[in-house]
């Protein structure tokens, strides 16, 4: 008899466990992370990491998704392709995860196949325009303008705001010449290639003439021949595509080499670390910003200061950067997301597409312009803003709404590319 009742004790504590084990599970979320910390976009991809994992702890601390947390699963891929799909399997297999927060544009692009198989939300900081087209990629989506939207809008603010206001420029107008214009970026990675398509067509509707494309290496740490040809070429205006390391070392050898053109840059070679590595050589230099720069006077700014204290103390704040508001404006994407397919019943992979494709004109906040998707067109937004670094800060140059301004364009000819 005795026995019996200790069978039963054991059996009976056994299933409490067993309850207790799958009610906690219940209450879990686990979402993916794959991110740059130590490979060749890590200038920017550090401060990206802190952000996301800052941003998931506030969710948690903030009820979770309607009661249930984030179990956050981060891991650094080192910019490397191949070990992005590894670590995507083992997300996805091990992890049990739903959604993935993740990062460069050659492995995303490379794995949009296989998440649009699997159905798995893939929020990603590559903002490529190829990754827009739901009819090809419905499960990649992110909140920043597409870097082809962003190209056009930077070559057309300088179009606007410097070709044909600046008094230097008069005469060359006046005479009916063409701004001249020529590329700088890393060849070989798509992340730099993406938009690059976009501007060069963009520059031929606004009438530049183009010049031959320079490659600068990501890990660059000398542009002087790229510049001399630049100068041979007498180029009005350069677009970087790299990031912030090399974007700066450009910027310094076009000052020395008293190159004398502008200088746009693309998202990720666009920061407050940009004066701090170029220097002078950052003056006037013009730039996108899809949200705020950190420390930015603009609502919900101290919960992202108090949680980067919070989460990680022993980084400095001074060494903070926008990458990190970037970070959580893709955590606030994914977890309306993950809200609203969990109200309405189905928080999968499905559900969670669906449901963002629910969002009108919706408030990110921290500086982001509201994002909208649709069944048939994942572009969150229209309207770039574009900034320019003068007397030592960002100040917004202008902003471009490109469907407002070739609608027929928008809407007809450059979804996805």
């Amino acid at each position: 008899m005795k026995r019996n009742w200790v069978r039963r004790i054991a059996t009976l504590t056994g299933l409490l466990f067993l309850i207790a084990g799958t009610a906690g599970a219940a209450d879990e979320i686990n979402i993916g992370g794959i991110t740059d910390q130590s490979g060749p976009t890590s200038d920017v991809g550090k401060d990206y990491a802190l952000g996301l994992e800052e941003a998931v702890t506030w969710v948690n601390d903030n009820g979770g998704i309607n009661g249930k947390k984030i179990k956050f699963h981060m891991f650094d891929y080192g910019y490397k392709r191949d070990e992005a799909v590894t670590l995507y399997d083992k997300l996805k297999t091990r992890e049990d995860v739903i959604a993935i927060l993740g990062w460069g544009t050659g492995d995303t692009e490379a794995l949009s196949q296989t998440v649009t198989k699997d159905k798995m939300p893939y929020v990603s900081a590559s903002y490529s325009a190829h990754l827009t087209d739901p009819s090809k990629t419905p499960y990649n989506l992110f909140f920043s303008p597409d870097y082809s939207s962003s190209a056009r809008a930077a070559i057309t603010a300088w179009y606007d705001e410097i070709w044909m206001k600046d008094a230097k420029y008069k005469s060359r107008r006046d005479k009916g010449e063409k701004p001249r214009f020529m590329c700088f970026y890393h060849h070989a990675h798509p992340y730099c290639s993406a938009p690059i398509k976009a501007i060069k067509d963009q520059a031929a509707i606004l009438g530049f003439e183009i010049g031959q494309d320079q490659d600068v290496s990501l890990k660059a740490l000398d542009a002087k021949t790229q510049v001399l040809a630049a100068k041979r070429y007498k180029a009005d205006l350069i677009w970087h595509g790299n990031t912030t390391q090399s974007v700066s070392v450009a910027l310094k050898d076009a000052k020395i080499l008293k190159l004398g053109a502008n200088h746009i840059i693309n998202v990720w070679g666009f920061d407050e670390n940009l004066p701090k590595l170029a220097g002078a050589a950052a003056d006037n230099a013009i730039g996108i910003a899809p949200c705020a720069f950190y420390g930015n006077d603009v609502p919900g700014m101290d919960t992202v200061m108090e949680y980067s204290k919070k989460v990680n103390p022993k980084v400095d704040q001074d060494k903070r950067l926008m990458r990190t508001i970037q970070a959580w404006n893709a955590v606030k994407l994914l977890t309306e997301g993950l809200k609203r397919a969990d109200e309405a019943g189905e928080l999968n992979g499905v559900g969670i597409r669906k449901a963002i494709e629910t969002l009108k004109n919706y408030e990110l906040g921290l500086g982001a312009a509201p994002v909208t998707f649709a069944k048939d067109d994942h572009r969150p937004t229209s309207t770039v803003s574009v900034y320019i670094y003068k007397d030592e800060k960002f100040q917004v140059l202008s902003k471009i709404d490109l469907k407002q301004r070739w609608p027929k364009k928008w809407d007809n000819e450059w979804l996805g590319w």
